[in-house]
């Protein structure tokens, strides 16, 4: 396994766990992000609706998806992560040539698709488009989160040499980027970002860059933000977004003990999930408001322990009484997913 694999792999276990402690014997994981980003929000409404139903689910902090998904396939009782849908592309293409990589990558599965993340580049307006950027400085976000890894994915596909890469959190990068430090950064962060909304950003000097890149369009969805959403870009801006996705691992219920009460789970979180989006639009997190569950993103695999939660007639093994399920408001999206399956290999 890679040398960055393996270290993630051999901290995991002793990664700060918040969150309320399982109600039944049985210990779930969900691992999210830092203390103060959307990840670890979404986790916290998850295990919210675990807990209606008394099923414990502990929220990790983690540095984002590529732990995340090295979580999911490596550290026991973690059954969930969120990630960021390129990072299967992220691992073709720089872990391609580790067969333990690889075997991890047909390993973990899709559970529901969340929502849009866009990709935000604040740069100097001296700088046009991406392929400026090439002999500048720029900040990339910390190894291994969710902006590293889309970052590193999108310069290299687009060929773009920098100067310098930083490894740095874009909160780090912004006062850097104001002070001349740095040319541009990268952060992605479902629009409006906080960082951007709320910093003094001066809309002379400062521009995020449209992403219209053909060859990023294979990987990532175009998107816009629109005029006025930062007090700074006055004109929408065309760029591109990646989704934020559930993940599991393909558990066999045959295979022992851990796997049978594992896959139980997920297909417990699957069926929760599905009958509590009401709940989660009207009392979760904002951005619970524009998932689709039905916008798979390719080359997943759904798994087949959220397979078997996602049957209507599927009951959840509470230990406390739950919400009556949604089966009416849910039909259509069960439809909508079945359909999808179908197409799958």
């Amino acid at each position: 396994m890679s040398t960055r694999l393996k270290l993630l792999a051999g901290v995991l276990g002793t990664l700060l766990v918040a969150g309320t402690a399982a109600a039944d014997s049985f210990e779930r994981n969900i691992m999210t992000g830092g203390p103060s980003g959307t990840y670890i929000r979404i986790g916290r409404d998850i295990a919210a609706i675990g807990a209606e139903c008394g099923l414990g689910l502990n929220v990790v902090e983690s540095a984002g998806s590529l732990e995340n998904f090295v979580g999911v396939r490596n550290r026991r009782n973690t059954q969930f992560g969120i990630v960021q849908s390129d990072v299967l592309e992220y691992l073709k293409t720089f872990e391609a040539n580790d067969p333990e990589v690889q075997q991890a990558v047909r390993g973990v599965r899709i559970m529901f698709p969340l929502y849009n993340e866009e990709v935000h580049v604040l740069a100097d307006k001296d700088i046009g488009e991406l392929k400026d950027l090439a002999g500048k400085k720029i900040a990339i976000g910390k190894a291994d989160s969710g902006t590293y890894l889309t970052a590193t994915l999108m310069l290299d596909i687009l060929q773009i040499k920098a100067a310098e890469r930083l490894t740095i959190n874009p909160d780090e990068a912004l006062p850097k980027l104001m002070a001349g430090e740095i040319d541009a950064f990268f952060y992605v962060a479902g629009a409006p970002a906080a960082l951007f909304a709320n910093a003094k950003i001066d809309g002379s000097k400062f521009h995020l860059l449209a992403i219209k890149d053909a060859p990023l369009l294979a990987t990532y969805t175009p998107a816009t933000v629109a005029g006025t959403t930062y007090s700074f870009q006055q004109e929408p801006v065309d760029l591109v977004a990646v989704k934020a996705v559930l993940m599991t691992y393909d558990y066999d219920p045959k295979k022992n003990a851990y796997h049978r009460d594992s896959c139980r789970s997920v297909s417990d979180f699957s069926s929760l999930i599905l009958n509590g989006m009401p709940t989660l639009e009207e009392k979760g997190h904002p951005k619970w408001k524009s998932v689709d569950l039905t916008a798979l993103p390719p080359g997943w695999q759904v798994g087949t322990c959220v397979k078997a939660g996602m049957a209507l007639d599927y009951k959840p093994s509470c230990t406390a009484a739950k919400p009556p399920a949604e089966a009416d408001a849910n039909e259509e999206y069960l439809n909508l997913l079945k359909q999808r399956l179908k197409k799958q290999p």
